[in-house]
């Protein structure tokens, strides 16, 4: 093959009589096998040639093996492949051939020096690029690094307010503005009484829950208000006249509305309602107050209207609930907490001078089913003391009021139910425990109890015009309480009044019947309010009283001490909700009137007698 001279043309004339045209694989014969006819399909070397008088190259690889002269024509591949040794390109490829471009490929620090402008690396451009660098590796570390471990340690569990037990509405922790007006404070409450001074010591106290009623037509039937719910259920435990049914309250004109008829249902002659926010709100402490127009009129006996409250883990009107619950509010481990307050005929002042219906005995009542005493390992929602007995649990009850009609003239009860109970029922109602704040309008309930409970109570006198059939006025009702022991008390309140104190220590230990002190409650307690008539609290006139009854109730408020707020009916200190969870049917089967009988289930063991 001849070599490329450093001249080249990049292609030779062909001096032949043919013409050049392509020629594809497939125009060759495939009987021909001459390499020379290959090579001019697929030649490999280059294309072009050194001079036109020189065809060395063109007439040996391009030759005719025919000897006619003729030229095979050059293919694409001729005219435009390289040769694989860069020395035949025709270029000086010397290290020390100079060109015109190569100071760009060599740097000369002192020749560019000049160029620098006399910088250096910490420009304004380059700490803008190593801040954002800075930024971006810091953003990706927080994000997949610091954001997981700082939610970690900060995290704080929602509380669910109580409203465990009601399908998550009220439970989510998001109750300060819930839509369709069903947060804890009523949307319509007046701005105004957001705080209040206490009635004991004139603190700014703060709002914690209202209901101002001024939705028209709203329902309580069970699952239809997130936090009121109505029964459905005869009240035979104080052998109530009337069924209690939903259908007997609503909210109109402003007010929730209990109306008592004379109607024939469930094989009773009357028909009337109980609401309760029993599960769905409870408070431990505070103020409530209720603005309330009672049914009737003031002269007339029989009506049994109500605003009341009690501890979660009792529900109002279910039996097996309550037995062994209700009223005990104690923690002790004692002669309390058994049944009848005795064990083997002792202490004597125990069995005497008692109620006199029942063989003069001084108590009833079945033991405290979830005391102090209550063996390790025995079912207890807790919690547990520092000396590794568990805390009595209880529920038990403070009314706001019950309104009675006494010699003609309207007044209102006021009262704590307590267990177990003082000899003779006296608790100690000396000066110190015992305050009344305007004797002309209060005075001291001579009723202290009976076999089954035992009562702190006073009676105040109502105004005649805070009735349906007078003056259709209402008035303020309520109480204030701190719970526990030593400066513990609670104070009621009648016509927006301070009424009268009972101090804790009217409820210390008694030697006589040898229990401890009952402490002022300390269960979270929920809100009940309902209008009955009972032959238990007295003559029913039912020749002269009027049907249908309406008690109507403006508002129903509840405040607390900003340093001591505690709502919600399952409180870490005195929990609820895995109790009732694992007793549900006795929480909500009414025809379970007994936890032993009906329910099946034994109390726990008790220390105090030996059982554990």
């Amino acid at each position: 093959m001849a070599s490329l001279r450093p001249k080249q043309q990049r292609y030779d004339t062909i001096t032949s009589s043919s013409q050049v045209s392509l020629l594809s694989p497939q125009n060759l014969s495939p009987n021909v096998s001459s390499p020379h006819r290959v090579q001019a399909a697929f030649s490999q070397t280059p294309t072009t040639v050194s001079s036109h008088n020189d065809h060395s190259v063109v007439d040996e690889r391009y030759h005719s093996t025919s000897g006619k002269g003729q030229m095979i024509p050059q293919s694409i591949s001729d005219k435009f492949s390289l040769s694989p040794n860069p020395n035949e390109w025709g270029a000086n490829l010397s290290v020390d051939h100079r060109e015109n471009d190569d100071f760009i490929h060599n740097p000369d620090p002192r020749r560019d020096h000049q160029n620098d402008q006399n910088g250096n690396v910490f420009t304004a451009r380059g700490v803008a690029n190593l801040g954002c660098l800075t930024l971006l590796i810091t953003g990706i570390l927080a994000l997949f690094a610091g954001y997981p471990i700082i939610s970690h340690f900060t995290k704080h569990e929602q509380s669910t307010l109580g409203g465990f037990n009601f399908g998550g509405v009220n439970a989510s922790g998001q109750v300060a503005a819930m839509p369709g007006n069903w947060g804890l404070i009523d949307l319509d409450t007046p701005q105004e009484v957001y705080s209040k001074a206490d009635y004991v010591n004139g603190k700014k106290w703060q709002l914690v829950f209202s209901d101002e009623f001024n939705v028209d037509g709203r329902s309580f039937y069970p699952g239809d208000d997130p936090y009121w719910e109505a029964v459905d259920l005869h009240y035979w435990q104080t052998n109530n006249l009337e069924w209690y049914d939903p259908a007997a309250i609503t909210t109109r004109n402003g007010s929730l509305e209990i109306t008592l008829s004379a109607k024939q249902t469930h094989g009773l002659d009357y028909q009337g309602g109980m609401v309760t926010t029993w599960n769905k709100f409870c408070f431990t402490g505070g103020l409530i107050e209720s603005s309330v127009m009672l049914p009737g009129i003031n002269n007339v006996v029989g009506l049994w209207p109500a605003v009341w409250t009690m501890g979660n883990l009792g529900r109002a009107g279910y039996g097996a609930s309550l037995e062994g619950m209700w009223p005990y509010t104690y923690d002790a481990c004692d002669v309390g907490t058994v049944a009848n307050q005795t064990l083997n005929g002792l202490p004597v002042a125990a069995t005497e001078n008692g109620d006199p219906f029942n063989g003069g005995a001084l108590s009833y009542l079945p033991g405290q089913k979830l005391s102090r005493c209550t063996c390790n390992g025995e079912s207890h929602p807790g919690p547990v003391h520092s000396d590794g007995t568990y805390v009595g649990r209880a529920a038990p009850e403070i009314d706001i009021f019950e309104a009675q009609v006494v010699d003609k003239s309207g007044s209102v009860s006021q009262s704590g139910q307590w267990g177990p109970f003082n000899a003779e029922y006296e608790w100690f109602n000396t000066t110190d425990n015992l305050i009344i704040a305007d004797p002309s309008v209060t005075e001291f309930n001579v009723y202290m109890g009976a076999a089954f409970q035992q009562a702190t109570s006073c009676i105040t006198n109502t105004s005649v015009d805070a009735y349906e059939l007078t003056g259709q006025q209402y008035a303020v009702y309520g109480f204030q309480y701190s719970p526990g022991f030593d400066d513990a008390y609670i104070s009621w309140i009648a016509n927006d009044k301070l009424a009268w104190t009972l101090k804790a220590g009217g409820m210390a230990a008694d030697p006589r019947v040898e229990i401890s002190a009952r402490p002022v409650p300390q269960e979270p307690m929920y809100i009940i309010a309902n209008l009955g008539m009972s032959e238990n609290f007295g003559h029913v006139d039912l020749d002269h009283l009027t049907f249908p009854a309406t008690m109507r109730i403006d508002y129903i408020r509840v405040y607390q001490d900003p340093d001591a707020l505690n709502y919600g009916c399952d409180p870490k200190d005195f929990p609820t909700e895995a109790y009732i969870n694992t007793y549900i049917e006795a929480y909500t089967n009414p025809n379970l009137t007994t936890w032993r009988d009906d329910f099946k289930q034994p109390f726990p063991k008790n220390s105090f007698l030996g059982q554990c």
